[in-house]
């Protein structure tokens, strides 16, 4: 039985993204699971892999790319005995994840309820943990804390903005005029960042007092400005630099802003704190804590209580149409790759 799945030829454009069609099924290995995939993500994350600028990936094109699916147990290898077939379960592989069909080391997947959107499922994987994961493992947030969020109409953005109003915040987030209505349907008031200052913003908002929370995905001259806006006792949370890959900012001032986030602030001791979070790096080195919160997310969903922005479904033939969709900064939200359409 043939299948199909999505090749990068080379690093680049979207053009570099081709559907494929593979003639077999692949084998589980000892010890592994096919998976019939049902959903892949997409998302900024995946376009900076497409590129060849994400430091996570080692790997040089051919690859499939798809940094988090959700599927069904198809097959099992020998020695499986923990899951079955016709099982949920779900992954985060940083690539792989655009097509049909994969084999996967079993203790790698975290299984799933029944009955789950698989587009809703698949959110709950990257963006949602890592929003979860930086509200609840931390610093402790109690109800009625201040928080800003930028690019806060993404992905990441719009789940930290659901699961903070979950969690009785205050949110703020940055987003362009077109997404704000986006931003107002989690609770949060949206802060223009094309035409406000939002350091400015946030200090009449708090009456000077400033933030409890900042998560900043931008880069290194960001985060300066975003540290200012914290408290006494706040926190800045830095988890990406999107600005240096679109071209907004050069290394030097990345490098100085890391240099700054990860302890240089502590020089000056002024009673607030300042991390790096990737989720990557954290899943590998605390394995079981990722599972607890993936499957805390995923009953959180079955709940009824988590309603992810997606901003549409495609094929994987579609594949490159949303990379340049994201490209494009279009997309509030997240768009789903249904992976067997």
């Amino acid at each position: 039985m043939s299948y199909q799945q999505v090749m990068l030829q080379a690093f680049g454009g979207p053009e570099q993204l081709q559907l494929e069609t593979v003639a077999e099924l692949p084998r589980p290995a000892p010890g592994e699971v096919r998976v019939k995939v049902l959903s892949a993500g997409t998302g900024f994350t995946d376009t900076i892999i497409r590129r060849g600028q994400y430091p996570g990936v080692k790997q040089k094109p051919p690859f499939v790319p798809g940094y988090d699916w959700f599927g069904v147990v198809d097959a099992l290898g020998e020695g499986v005995n923990d899951l079955r077939v016709g099982q949920y379960v779900a992954d985060m592989p940083v690539i792989g994840g655009y097509t049909q069909y994969l084999c996967v080391a079993a203790d790698r997947v975290v299984s799933a309820p029944d009955g789950l959107d698989p587009a809703a499922a698949v959110a709950m994987i990257l963006s949602y943990t890592t929003a979860y994961q930086m509200l609840t493992r931390l610093k402790q947030l109690q109800p009625g804390m201040t928080c800003l969020v930028h690019a806060a109409g993404g992905a990441v953005g719009t789940a930290l903005l659901e699961l903070g109003q979950l969690q009785g915040l205050r949110m703020f987030g940055t987003a362009s005029p077109g997404k704000h209505a986006l931003v107002r349907r989690f609770g949060a008031t949206p802060i223009d960042y094309r035409s406000e200052d939002f350091a400015e913003r946030i200090q009449r908002e708090t009456n000077g007092e400033g933030l409890d929370i900042v998560f900043d995905t931008l880069g290194g001259a960001s985060w300066a400005r975003s540290y200012g806006c914290l408290k006494r006792g706040g926190l800045l949370v830095g988890f990406g630099a999107l600005q240096m890959t679109t071209g907004e900012e050069k290394l030097p001032s990345l490098l100085w802003g890391f240099a700054r986030l990860l302890g240089l602030w502590k020089l000056r001791p002024d009673g607030r704190g300042s991390t790096f979070y990737n989720i990557q790096t954290r899943r590998e080195k605390l394995p079981d804590e990722f599972r607890e919160d993936v499957q805390a997310l995923f009953s959180l969903l079955g709940e009824g209580k988590l309603h992810p922005a997606i901003a549409g479904t495609a094929s994987l033939a579609e594949a490159a149409d949303v990379h340049r969709r994201i490209d494009r900064a279009e997309i509030a939200g997240k768009v789903v790759l249904l992976c067997q359409q």
